[in-house]
């Protein structure tokens, strides 16, 4: 009884381990979240995001698929970082020069007043709204390291050695920022408990 020629092992991998699209196509919309979340503003997020994308797939394509997390996740935050202080310091010149932070105040977003197509219907979002726009609040009230560490571990489930990596800081830290975060956290939204 001959079933035929067995398929070769390499094709047989190449089947199992994900392709680099799946990748960045199921990783996207997290990123962008957390990136928007840290950076308060979708449409930088959506830049940044994109960066890091183009820096990872230029830079990391021919590793081993199950290093691509840690690698985009270092390279998302690094941008992350990067927006932040260069944000701070414009924000600081500004404020020394009279102008505010941004120099937009007063501009409105067109694009605002449309509803997003992903919300949910009526019902779920009125039992869920009030405590999502509390975490998110929450959330960003957070310093930038807890709240990437939070967000890290807990939405993307990175071990601990994972995060420290996507950070660029050590277990130790993770574990210091995280607990920080949590107890924050715990503390803003009690009334959910």
């Amino acid at each position: 009884m001959d079933d035929g020629p067995l398929p070769p092992a390499a094709s047989m991998e190449a089947e199992a381990a994900p392709t680099l699209d799946a990748f960045l196509e199921g990783i996207q919309g997290r990123a962008v979240r957390m990136a928007a979340l840290a950076l308060d503003d979708r449409e930088a997020a959506l830049d940044l995001v994109q960066d890091a994308m183009t820096a990872f797939i230029t830079r990391y394509r021919q590793r081993p698929s199950g290093s691509w997390g840690p690698l985009f996740w270092r390279i998302l935050q690094n941008r992350i970082r990067d927006t932040y202080r260069r944000r701070r310091v414009r924000q600081r010149v500004m404020a020394v020069l009279g102008r505010g932070g941004s120099g937009e105040e007063g501009e409105e977003d067109p694009m605002a007043a449309f509803p997003d197509p992903a919300t949910p219907g009526p019902d779920r979002a009125l039992a869920d709204g009030r405590f999502a726009r509390d975490l998110e609040t929450a959330l960003r009230a957070l310093p930038l390291r807890q709240q990437q560490a939070f967000l890290l571990r807990h939405w993307e489930g990175l071990d601990t050695a994972a995060t420290a990596a996507a950070l660029g800081i050590t277990e130790g830290s993770v574990k210091t920022h995280l607990h920080r975060a949590l107890q924050t956290l715990q503390g803003q939204l009690e009334a959910y408990r």
